[in-house]
């Protein structure tokens, strides 16, 4: 009980993790129709300027500075780059995204170096939490699900009840009328890119010391986070939220299961022999396999529920 209860609590702040990614991508794609092949690299850059900042003022005051420099980032490359490109669709801007992606790898690699930096937990969050059934969960753990809870709030209290929320909500929908009425779409959608990145950017500085800040992190969750969005559907920020944490827990418990596939069929009372697909894919462990889970995951929702979870749109 102890292992399902711990594992469910690490799935848990993994999921609110990948929320935190997930969240920025899902706004500007729902806000502006642009599927960001560089949103992963905001979030590596997040982690290294928190990890130069937090060397030389402190942990607590990059969590602030980082993600605003991201978003300024963001906002001058949608300024610059991607509203340049817009008019010519959605090709053009996924190759110009797929583009700076690599550019901020290289960059990354000329400033930092290609090994992995020392960015490590403050002291003040490093013990634990609490300990149940003699087992420990990291007092970073909760501070990042924290994070990720307010960041939710946050985001539900701008676009519901702000009147900058309100006009963002309008320009989508009706550009024409939002400008006749005095609002610079635009600069609307200039800040949404902004304000997306920096969601990715608040990411890198929670998750950047909770795992490892390297050039090769970007490669490695960005992958993760359009399958999140996909399953939990395209456009919806409740979608993703539903999703990080069933990818998050789903594979959480995957990698500590030791048994192999055919020791929890049985568990799970399905009686299966061996000879169905082959001896070597039933022994196979079920921890082995945990990588590829959320990838079927998101086969079977587009076979099934192309919309996603809780989203509107058909892909």
């Amino acid at each position: 009980m102890e292992f399902y209860i711990i594992s469910l609590l690490n799935g848990i702040s993994y999921g609110l993790l990948l929320f935190m990614l997930s969240s920025g991508l899902t706004l500007i794609f729902s806000m502006m129709g642009v599927l960001n092949f560089a949103h992963a690299s905001f979030y590596m850059l997040g982690a290294y300027f928190a990890y130069t900042v937090s060397r030389m003022i402190g942990f607590w005051p990059s969590l602030v500075i980082a993600p605003i420099l991201v978003g300024l980032i963001g906002a001058a490359f949608e300024k610059y780059c991607l509203r340049r490109v817009h008019k010519f669709g959605h090709v053009a801007e996924l190759l110009l995204t797929f583009g700076l992606s690599y550019i901020v790898v290289e960059l990354v690699q000329l400033v930092w170096g290609r090994s992995s930096v020392d960015y490590v937990i403050p002291a003040a969050l490093s013990g634990p939490l609490f300990t149940l059934y003699g087992l420990q969960f990291p007092m970073y753990r909760g501070f990042m699900m924290l994070v990720a809870l307010l960041m939710l709030l946050s985001i539900w209290l701008l676009l519901t009840r702000t009147r900058i929320g309100l006009v963002i909500q309008a320009a989508l929908t009706h550009p024409q009328t939002v400008e006749s009425l005095g609002h610079n779409v635009p600069r609307v959608f200039m800040l949404v890119f902004g304000g997306g990145a920096a969601l990715a950017g608040l990411a890198g500085v929670i998750g950047g010391n909770a795992f490892i800040t390297e050039p090769a992190m970007a490669e490695a969750v960005g992958t993760i986070i359009f399958v999140v969005v996909v399953v939990g559907g395209m456009g919806s920020l409740a979608g993703a939220f539903l999703a990080s944490l069933l990818i998050g827990v789903m594979q959480t418990l995957a990698v500590g299961i030791d048994s192999s596939l055919l020791g929890l069929a049985g568990t799970l009372g399905l009686h299966i022999t061996p000879e169905t697909f082959g001896y070597t894919v039933w022994s196979m462990k079920v921890s082995s396999v945990a990588p590829i889970l959320p990838f079927l995951l998101m086969v079977l929702i587009l076979i099934f529920r192309p919309k996603g979870l809780l989203g509107t749109r058909e892909g």
